[in-house]
């Protein structure tokens, strides 16, 4: 009976310690020796994003700039481009993914701001874009200065809302904004006529452009992509960035660019 109980208690000793290191883990994020001993990277990609980050349901497979960049990490982390596990995000769940511990980084068009510097790592920008617009041949429309009034369609707290209405105030005209998950449900508000215009980073306006429609010229706010990591995970994150600087000084960077014709 008393062995009973010593072996109970010696049981309970060892799921504490457990739980308490993988709650440790979970807060802090893992180390890249986590990460090899796990035998997989967890990456954050887009799914909607043709050029960047997409899923190809031909193939059954995730395809793109960042893609080919998430994979580059798995191979210099684990061995093999393989090892890398996608998770398709959005700009809303990216954030919370990557803070509970179910994502390693994120790779998903991720604006680099002086706020979410607060909240998350981002390594040295990859690519760096503008806010642009898409709208209908047939409106008439061809710069800001004809918006005053109407509706742009953005995605869940993305940058582009607060970059146009700065430069609409600037112009002193008045917007309406309506905000959509996913990119393919404003391309559709756009289509239907319930939004006037579709505004997101210019880069992935050109994988919803068509023959009934056109980006405008006009561009707002630079939008630096980087490589997200979580806050506390600085061990992590430099070893990110190092890869990041070597691959833009090497040329592998631009050379994706380039194959993706971004």
């Amino acid at each position: 009976m008393k062995m009973s109980k010593m072996v109970f208690a010696l049981c309970a000793s060892v799921a504490v310690f457990s739980a308490a290191g993988c709650s440790k883990q979970q807060a802090n994020g893992l180390s890249v020796e986590e990460i090899k001993k796990s035998g997989v990277l967890k990456v954050g990609v887009k799914s909607d994003v043709p050029g960047f980050g997409f899923f190809n349901t031909s193939t059954n497979g995730y395809e793109g700039f960042e893609i080919e960049l998430a994979k580059l990490f798995a191979s210099e982390i684990l061995g093999g481009a393989g090892a890398a596990n996608f998770e398709s995000v959005t700009a809303r769940t990216r954030g919370p993914l990557l803070d509970n511990g179910e994502l390693d980084m994120v790779i998903a068009t991720f604006t680099i701001t002086d706020e979410r510097k607060l909240t998350y790592n981002f390594s040295t920008p990859y690519y760096i874009d503008a806010v642009g617009m898409l709208v209908k041949r047939s409106s008439g429309i061809n710069s800001l200065a004809d918006l005053n009034g109407l509706t742009i369609g953005v995605a869940q707290s993305s940058t582009s809302k607060e970059a146009i209405s700065t430069a609409a105030a600037a112009l002193g005209i008045t917007l309406n904004f309506a905000e959509f998950s996913t990119y393919p449900e404003i391309k559709a508000a756009l289509d239907s006529g319930r939004v006037d215009v579709f505004a997101v980073d210019k880069s992935i306006l050109k994988g919803y452009l068509d023959a009934d429609t056109i980006i405008l010229p006009d561009e707002f706010s630079p939008q630096p992509y980087g490589v997200t990591t979580k806050l506390s995970n600085k061990e992590l994150a430099d070893y990110v960035d190092g890869l990041v600087k070597k691959w833009l000084e090497d040329g592998t960077i631009a050379a994706l660019i380039t194959k993706f014709n971004l």
